[in-house]
């Protein structure tokens, strides 16, 4: 008899998973690639909140890349927030983090910039580096300082920006807060194994996300954990969940990153699965989490 697999017992952790289940199938990532998206678009409705009072918000174009812009009522700081958004490199758009997005903004009384990076299988690996890093290329310039924010695929992203942005030495970003990121660990080590079969999120997953992307393996902008150096990145704020195949990338990226003389702060959520950050306002334990979030981009972005 095999043995069960891996589950939290939080009870507004497990309602949300219900209704994950509900609008996107476990087996997802099996049906094309425009089912998977109309999935995870209505998945997103279904969790839309109203948005913090007085917060601005206004599409445009930086680049020929689209971004969306926040502008929460309260300024405090003329640090510059840039995110983003998870969702394999497939699925995800301005509008599936709008509420994430804007809350972070109104928490940190801060200009929040989500960036509409190109999805795969349509542009493969490097258009959605590259789209991120032009963005924070046209922010810099204009004497900005920039936090950078990346949930998942998103969290690869904003790792990979301060990593390029250290290489071609660019100064101005104060930190770097990584959510649940995939950095590139071995998929036959770890949490990998562990949690293989988590819930939300599969090793399985995992591998058909890597695989769509069509990144150089061990290339160090793709893949983080193989950076041959972390020395004078950003300070790092990285939190993951404890039931996800993704759990240990972000546990050994915060080991190097200090080890190397960078400034992290970890944390590690008991019961959260991956994707939590939908989740919080449902569950105790990713209400907390957020607001740890939340916390540590404020933290970053004051002056």
């Amino acid at each position: 008899m095999s043995a069960p697999s891996p589950a939290p017992t939080e009870k507004g952790i497990l309602q949300f998973l219900d209704i994950c289940d509900s609008f996107y199938p476990p087996d997802a990532v099996q049906a094309s690639v425009e089912q998977q998206r109309h999935w995870y678009d209505a998945l997103c409705a279904r969790f839309d909140r109203a948005l913090p009072p007085d917060m601005i918000f206004a599409d445009g174009m930086l680049q020929r890349i689209p971004i969306r812009r926040y502008r929460p009522r309260k300024i405090s700081t003329r640090t510059i927030l840039l995110y983003l958004h998870g969702g394999g490199f497939v699925v995800g758009s301005l509008k599936s983090h709008h509420a994430i997005c804007a809350e972070i903004a109104d928490f940190s009384g801060a200009e929040l910039v989500s960036v509409d990076y190109r999805l795969a299988p349509e542009y493969r690996w490097p258009a959605q580096t590259d789209d991120g890093f032009a963005v924070l290329k046209h922010l810099l310039a204009a004497n900005n300082k920039v936090v950078l924010i990346g949930d998942s695929a998103g969290g690869n992203l904003a790792a990979g920006l301060a990593l390029r942005a250290r290489d071609e030495g660019l100064t101005g970003i104060v930190g770097q807060v990584l959510i649940y990121p995939a950095l590139g660990g071995d998929l036959d080590a770890g949490s990998y194994v562990e949690m293989a079969a988590a819930p939300g999120l599969t090793t399985a997953d995992v591998a058909y996300y890597r695989d769509i992307l069509q990144a150089p393996d061990g290339n160090e902008i793709a893949e983080p954990l193989k950076a041959s150096s972390l020395a004078g990145l950003p300070p790092a704020f990285i939190t993951v969940a404890h039931f996800d195949p993704l759990r240990d990338d972000g546990r050994h990226y915060a080991a190097r990153l200090t080890a190397e003389g960078v400034e992290v702060w970890f944390r590690e959520e008991p019961q959260m699965v991956h994707a939590w950050l939908r989740a919080r306002h449902i569950s105790d334990g990713a209400q907390d989490g957020f607001r740890a979030v939340c916390e540590a981009v404020r933290h970053f972005a004051t002056p």
